[in-house]
Parts: structure tokens; sequence; C-alpha cells
């Protein structure tokens, strides 16, 4: 874990980090350097800012204007993880109009991460980001659905922001999203998610204000939108975003300030709890088709079946679950316990290090380096009354991060425009600052909003998109390409050797298993093939072993 750290600290980025500094240096000895080229381009901006529709449109088009631009450079991404899989598999689902699909006969062999075989076939994860990817689906191909998402959170961010700050600011702060993450991160060159919970959070967060200011029934709705978005994509963390969100709204429904529960009950309450309970309502009726029980989420059954660690770090780990299955055995009960013993064991060391990956990861992922200049005005932005909400909703979610024994990036993306949000603030008031009567802001604030133009390709997070990729699952595709030009259907027979990765898996299949083209399935020591082969006669049986140095179509021969 410490060799993680440091590596975050040290690694590509360190480059980048040094010439800001010297940028910065230079600016506050030189604040107006360039003033006519950056007083065009602000006062541009502050144009564009004001007319608050055509921003919001213009800035939702244009991430997914200039990733398509980049096709040629950076083509549609394959799918790499378990959880592009796992999601993918939820928009094949749903773009065959299903909610679930029935278990498979045969499903021991189909059996892989983060997938349910019983009591129905499915991904496990939350519906949102599956239905995004299923529009895509249905348009041509999932990463639509992921270049659609992208878009209107752009666009979404920018609404809440306008809610927050001035709108020249709130321009200013949703350009930085499209800058860090919404062209050349993850959330953009995967299927993970990450921009649909990025929306709901915008949604409920934008609305807050609004409904403080004016109260109309459009903000209430608005706001339950958010929450249902929030709860059928990241609901855990979604709900961390809600507590404070409700509390705050309660406080000032109840205050001096509020208009009577006369007009707060059907202008506010009552639109909120139509939409929140509509969408209760299909989140029981979701987990009673996939799981049985109007209660239990498929990520719940997902987690008893296979999982032997908890979720939170206050929950106790259960004896290992021993599988048939060498690379569920890697994966569950090797690289998950390993990891979750490092963090969660309930040492103070441990607890410590994992407080300080968590805060890295979100640093390296949202802010470094160019807009850590947000961490000289810290302690300003924290007094300033304007933004007090997001301080709080801020500090409390990031307080339930530390309380879960898994940490990435898109889990904080119910957090995204209370971040930048937070981050616009802190530009404003480094704006304004002066040292013997020169205002060294202006020329810092220049230098940060440059540096942001000229970094977005080459932060460490989106450079190392080429590398994500787990060793030969590239393969995979272009195995999966070739099979598709050969006439009939196909069986693959995945082999895979005792040292292989457990991060690297290559059985997933479609959700309607029989009538797919190709079907993957894997080979488990002890277990007869016979049955496998005998049901699915009349396909061309393949073999593949992932772990050669050349993967390849290999015709099967039972030995």
């Amino acid at each position: 874990m410490y060799k993680f750290i440091l590596d975050y600290l040290t690694g590509p980025g360190l480059v980048p980090a040094l010439s800001l500094i010297c940028s910065l240096f230079l600016a506050w000895i030189f604040p107006r350097l360039g003033e006519a080229v950056f007083s065009r381009i602000e006062h541009f901006g502050t144009i564009v800012g004001r007319k608050r529709s055509f921003a919001i449109v213009a800035l939702s088009l244009l991430p997914i204007l200039l990733r398509l631009s980049l096709l040629y450079f950076v083509p549609v991404p394959l799918p790499h993880t378990h959880d592009d899989f796992s999601y993918l598999l939820a928009a094949d689902t749903f773009a065959d109009r299903r909610l679930t699909n029935p278990p498979h006969s045969m499903w021991v062999f189909f059996d892989t991460i983060h997938v349910n075989q019983h009591p129905t076939y499915m991904s496990k994860y939350p519906p949102a980001q599956g239905a995004i990817l299923a529009l895509g689906q249905v348009m041509g191909s999932p990463w639509m659905g992921v270049l659609l998402s992208v878009g209107i959170m752009s666009g979404a961010v920018l609404w809440m922001l306008q809610g927050w700050v001035p709108s020249s600011w709130a321009l200013i702060g949703g350009v930085l999203v499209v800058l860090r993450i919404a062209i050349f991160s993850y959330w953009m060159n995967s299927y993970w998610g990450g921009a649909v919970p990025a929306i709901g959070g915008a949604l409920v967060v934008g609305a807050l204000p609004r409904i403080m200011h004016s109260l109309r029934i459009r903000y209430a709705v608005i706001l339950g939108i958010g929450v249902a978005v929030l709860m059928h994509s990241r609901p855990f963390e979604g709900l961390m975003l809600c507590v404070p969100a409700a509390i705050w709204l309660g406080v000032w429904i109840f205050g001096k300030s509020s208009p009577s529960l006369s007009i707060t009950l059907p202008r506010l309450v009552l639109p909120i709890s139509i939409v929140v309970i509509l969408s209760s309502a299909f989140w029981a009726y979701y987990n009673w088709r996939g799981t049985g029980s109007l209660f239990k989420m498929p990520y719940m059954v997902n987690d008893q079946a296979y999982l032997s660690t908890p979720t939170l770090l206050w929950q106790k780990l259960r004896p290992p679950i021993h599988f048939t299955n060498p690379q569920f055995e890697a994966f569950y009960n090797g690289w998950a316990r390993e990891h979750w013993l490092q963090t969660s064991s309930g040492d103070l060391k441990a607890i410590a290090v994992h407080a300080v990956s968590v805060l890295t990861k979100f640093v390296y992922f949202f802010i470094w380096p160019e807009l850590c200049i947000i961490l000289a005005v810290f302690g300003r932005v924290i007094r300033d009354h304007r933004v007090r909400f997001l301080t709080i909703e801020a500090g409390f979610s990031f307080v339930t991060f530390l309380s879960v024994g898994w940490f990435q990036p898109h889990y904080a993306a119910p957090q995204l425009a209370t971040t930048f949000a937070l981050i616009t603030q802190a530009m404003r008031h480094v704006r304004r600052w002066q040292f013997k009567g020169k205002l060294v802001g202006i020329g810092i604030t220049r230098a940060v909003m440059t540096f942001a133009v000229f970094l977005a390709p080459f932060h460490p997070h989106s450079a190392s998109l080429k590398h994500r990729a787990t060793s030969g699952i590239e393969s995979r595709a272009t195995i999966a390409a070739q099979l598709e030009g050969i006439p009939g259907g196909h069986l693959v027979i995945i082999r895979y050797s005792p040292q292989h990765g457990a991060l690297e898996e290559w059985v997933y299949n479609k959700a309607d298993i029989d009538r797919a083209k190709v079907v993957w399935a894997r080979e488990i020591p002890g277990l007869e093939l016979r049955p496998l082969l005998d049901y699915f006669t009349g396909r061309q049986i393949w073999l593949v072993e992932p772990d050669s140095p050349s993967p390849h179509l290999i015709p099967f021969a039972e030995e």
C-alpha cells in the first residue's frame, strides 16, 4: 500500500506538477502576462456563461464532439474489466426488453465474476448504467450510451453550478469538468460508469438553491429525479449525498425564511415524494424479478454467494467460500481477501493507510496537479457561508468513503458536481489575491486554466488508459471478431493456466446464451465437459488458452 501511494505521488504526474509550480511562480511575478489574449477569452466566456440555457447545451455537446473527433487516435474502448462485462450483460438484457434472464442449465461452465447465475442470470449491479448502455446498444453500440451519459453529465454539472456561483464562473467549473473528466478519463473510455451517478448528484444538489430561491414544482421534481438516478446507480454513495441534502432542506422548510407548510407541502414535499415513491416501487420490483425478494438487491445475492469479505469496514470477515473453479479461488479467496485484510483488518495502521489511499486516489483523479491550488485557500472555502452546505456535504460523503473497504474514483461520482463547485469557489478566492498592490490572483487562475487545457490528455489517469487492459484481454475481442466472420454458431472453451491472473477474465456471455453466435465457457479441473458439449451439439467447438504468448483459436479435441 505504501508503494501504491508513493507511485501516485512520484509517478507521471510529477513533471506536470513541477512545471505548474514554475508557471505559477511566473504568474505571480507577471500576473498580466498575455493580457490581450486572456481578456478576450474571458470576455467571450462571460457572454456565453450569461446565456445559461445555451451554455448548458453547448457544454453537453462539447465532450461528445471532441471525443468523436479523437476516434482515429483513441478508438471505441474494448471491455477489459469484470465490471465492464457485467454492465454489458445488463445492457444486452435490457436491449432485449427483459429485466433479467432465466438461469442456464449449464450455468456452472458460464459462472463468472460480478454476475449472478441464481436465482436469475444477470449482472449484480444496479440497473441505471446498464440502461444507458442498452440505449447505446439500440443506437448501434453500448459505448454510444457512455458518450451520451457523459454529455448529459457535463450539462447537468453546469446547471448545478449555475445555482451556486455566478454564471460566468459556473461555465469555468463546467469546462474544468469536461477537460478533467469528460473526455480522457475512464468514465468516458470504459463501461464502468461514473457519469450516470454524477448526473444524479448534480440534479439533487443543483435543485436545492433553486428551491430555496424560487419554490417551483419543477425543481422539486428534478430533485426527485436526481434521487431516483442515484438509487438505481450508486445507492449507498447516493444515500450519503441525499442525507445531508434532506436535513438541509428540512431545516429550511421549518425555518423562518421558508413559506408556510400550506405552500411547501404541495409544491415541494408532495412532488418529491411522488417521484421517490415511484422510483422505490421500481427498485422493489426490479429486486423481486432478479432475486425473488422485494428488498434483496442482486448485489446482495452476489455478495452472499461469492464473497467472504464484507463491504463495510465494521462488518465481520466470513470464512472463505471454496470453489471448484480455480479462478474464483484466486479472485475471491486470494486477491479480494488479501486486499480487504490490508485495509480493513481493524489494525489502526491499516485503517490509516486505507484513509490515505482513498484521499490520494480522490485527489489524484479529480484535482492533481493543476487544481491543487484550492488547497491554498482551503480554509477560506470552508468558512465561506455561500458554499457552507457544499463543504458539509462533501465532508460527510468523504467520511463514508472511508467506511468502504474498496474505493475507485467513480464511487465518488455523486460528489462530482459538489467537488467542482468547491474548486470553482476556490478559484474565485484565488482570483482576488493581491501582493504589493498587484492582482497576482488573476495570473494564477489564468495559469491554472491554461494547464487544465494542455494537461487534459496527459494526466496519469488518462494516459494510462492504454495500459488499463489486463494482459492479453485484447485478444478476446480479436478472437470474438474472428468468430463473428465464420458461419454458424461457436462454443469457445477457455483453458486457464495455474498461473492465470485473478483480474483477467474471459468467460462472459450474452443475455440469451443459447441464441448467441459465440458462447464462452470455462474448463474446470475435475468437471466433465461432455454435458456441455452435448448441449451445444451443432456448434463449432474451439479451445483458447488465454495465458499462452499469443492466444488464438484451436479446434477442440477431447482428451
